[in-house]
């Protein structure tokens, strides 16, 4: 199955809000460390990303990078390069998702090396971002370059709410 990249503008995310928020709740569903814990019910799923994406990516200090299969969004992530003056070099990868039914097919790594084309564009040189220890994506970005700084214990709380899950934290210099 092939996907299609592209850049989902403020209106694109009013639009297909529906599609991300179901992406979201997938992935959260699934596991995923991303920030929320079960319950996670579509009103707050849609919220994120009205609350959160729209407004960062209306003011242009956010990308949201979205993989399409068949028309439909089977994957996401988004660069943020909301720094201070001091940091205007770097850029967070955050909220690397890929749909449970479209594993294994590549989207991530195509998300992320079309993310980094983005980051050299802007230009950021240094790219940072987090990820729960011994979690899937932490062998995905180690292929892509991404080198470990270190990691904190019990940062923060498992999707399910039962446990304290370390976080990875991991830079790739452009």
């Amino acid at each position: 199955m092939p996907a299609s990249l592209r850049s989902f503008s403020s209106a694109d995310i009013l639009e297909r809000l529906p599609e991300l928020g179901a992406l979201q709740q997938d992935c959260v569903h699934d596991g995923a460390s991303i920030g929320f814990i079960l319950p996670f019910d579509v009103a707050a799923s849609q919220a994120f990303w009205t609350d959160n994406v729209l407004p960062a990516v209306t003011r242009g200090v956010r990308l949201l990078l979205v993989a399409e299969v068949e028309g439909k969004v089977a994957g996401a992530v988004q660069l943020d390069w909301d720094t201070n003056p001091n940091q205007a070099h770097r850029a967070e990868v955050r909220k690397l998702l890929v749909a449970p039914a479209y594993r294994r097919l590549g989207l991530a790594r195509q998300l992320m090396l079309a993310l980094e084309e983005q980051a050299r564009l802007l230009p950021r040189s240094l790219l940072t971002l987090d990820t729960r220890s011994g979690d899937h994506a932490e062998p995905l970005y180690l292929s892509l370059g991404y080198v470990v700084a270190g990691s904190i214990p019990a940062y923060a709380l498992a999707p399910a709410g039962d446990r304290l899950d370390a976080t990875t934290i991991m830079y790739k210099q452009l």
